[in-house]
């Protein structure tokens, strides 16, 4: 007797992680020299990358603090990149090594609660660099895909839905 594949299509049993359906909302910070001018110049060769990635435009990724990533997660991020010039040709000197110190501290923290430290990276580019920006994008859409659902986003949405089912049954008691 033949036995049939009964998962989806795209599915598979040796991934357990991946969700089916599941598209991860990723927020990348970019500086405005190099990321976010590699980015543009990636939609002017008309370059491609997922467009569930969100790009924020920062004057230096050495300006980002460790709370803009972690914010990020409470609010529902399913990974981050942090796109920052080149090593040793920041706009600011030295910016984005402070990027790349707060990045892998970051990390750390992720791990310690329980969240995988794949969901956060942080990546170099030059503004020419629009092939090499998108597919790194695209690695890590695929990464945070693979992980699954953020479950702080998921345990946010719970309380969510808790908070307003809590409101609504006293509200009709009233």
């Amino acid at each position: 007797m033949k036995q049939e594949n009964c998962e989806p299509h795209g599915v598979h049993s040796h991934k357990p992680n991946v969700v089916y359906g599941f598209e991860p909302k990723i927020l990348a910070f970019c500086c405005h020299y190099c990321a976010y001018s590699s980015a543009d110049l990636a939609g002017s060769m008309r370059i491609q990358y997922p467009p569930n990635v969100r790009i924020i435009r920062t004057p230096c990724t050495g300006r980002l603090e460790t709370e803009y990533f972690m914010k990020a997660f409470e609010n529902g991020a399913d990974g981050v990149l942090v796109a920052g010039c080149l090593e040793g040709g920041c706009h600011f000197v030295e910016g984005n090594l402070c990027a790349k110190r707060r990045v892998n501290y970051t990390r750390e923290i992720l791990e310690e609660i329980g969240l995988e430290k794949e969901r956060l990276r942080m990546v170099n580019v030059s503004a020419a660099m629009a092939r090499p920006l998108a597919d790194m994008i695209i690695d890590m859409v695929e990464t945070v895909r693979k992980l699954g659902p953020s479950p702080i986003r998921q345990s946010s949405f719970a309380e969510a839905t808790e908070d307003k089912i809590g409101a609504s049954k006293q509200e009709s008691r009233k």
